[in-house]
């Protein structure tokens, strides 16, 4: 399990347009905000990433830079991209299971054909979004079993109009005894 305050695992994946991302090198003001999402399959993500490509340029107005993850290979990254349109979203792919899982994030096996006709990969990963500090500190966490009831991206920067003008803490950082 991910611990606010805490360093996160290592992370770094190719993205679409946007060259290479790599945690550690991302060196945002405030946060790094890292959106894992299902894949090209999954029709709950392409809708959510269409919203996160909208408000790319409100997240980065409070100095948080914005990349979304999944499993995919390059074509199927470069099918989303294409699917939502985007041109702020930095598309990262090919993020190993074993990451995904390091960062806490559920897998699925495939079911085969989704809703809208594309086959699911073997396995994948579920949606995860996560705020992490310059300093490579979690934040902020949130990991789902399902593809639906994602945080809200409105909700988001509300919080982070707060969290940063107060200069607020990470919370859930207690692991000692019960």
């Amino acid at each position: 399990m991910l611990i606010p305050r805490q360093a996160v695992p290592a992370l770094a994946a190719d993205t679409v347009a946007h060259g290479r991302f790599d945690l550690a090198a991302d060196a945002p003001r405030h946060f790094s905000l890292l959106v894992f999402y299902r894949g090209l399959h999954c029709p709950i993500c392409a809708k959510y990433l269409l919203e996160l490509e909208r408000l790319v340029p409100e997240f980065e107005k409070r100095g948080v830079k914005v990349v979304a993850l999944s499993s995919d290979d390059a074509e199927r990254a470069a099918a989303m991209a294409e699917k939502i349109k985007a041109s702020a979203l930095r598309i990262g792919y090919g993020v190993a299971l074993a990451t995904a899982r390091a960062w806490g994030l559920y897998l699925s096996d495939s079911r085969g054909k989704t809703s809208i006709g594309i086959e699911e990969p073997p396995r994948f990963a579920e949606p995860g979004v996560f705020l992490v500090r310059p300093d490579g500190a979690l934040y902020y966490g949130a990991v789902q079993t399902m593809p639906f009831a994602r945080p809200n991206f409105a909700d988001l920067l509300a919080g982070l109009d707060f969290a940063i003008a107060n200069d607020y803490p990470a919370r859930g950082e207690y692991i000692g005894p019960l």
